[in-house]
């Protein structure tokens, strides 16, 4: 699902909002969905329990997710979005740049990927 690099300067609660808001825009996590306890994601993820209650703090004032006391954290209905394909396109070459890899490479590579798709 999601995972926190210490080695990114982006704090860690924004890297698992961040993680969780597009998991959740792009339906990964559907509606309805309840996602795992803060002390259960803070020791996933090996981040303090704050870390994580901030993120879904975030999250549920952006409107995403609804905590309930009897029902935990659960993704709110009808947050499915259409990717901002620069933002992603954006997030996926700083990631790639960490590989080492050139342009021509990773060309080839999102072809093949892409024709490899149903």
């Amino acid at each position: 699902m999601i995972h926190v690099d210490a080695d990114d300067p982006t704090p860690p609660f924004e890297q698992i909002r961040a993680g969780l808001a597009a998991e959740i825009q792009s339906g990964r996590l559907p509606g309805g969905r309840r996602l795992p306890t803060v002390r259960q994601l803070a020791g996933d993820l090996h981040v303090a329990v704050g870390t994580v209650a901030r993120a879904y703090r975030e999250l549920e004032e952006a409107g995403l997710v609804s905590t309930h006391r009897s029902q935990g954290t659960v993704v709110r209905d009808g947050q499915t979005t259409r990717i901002d394909l620069t933002h992603a396109a954006a997030d996926f070459v700083r990631n790639i740049r960490r590989q080492d890899t050139d342009l021509e490479e990773l060309i080839t590579a999102i072809k093949i990927a892409w024709n490899s798709e149903n």
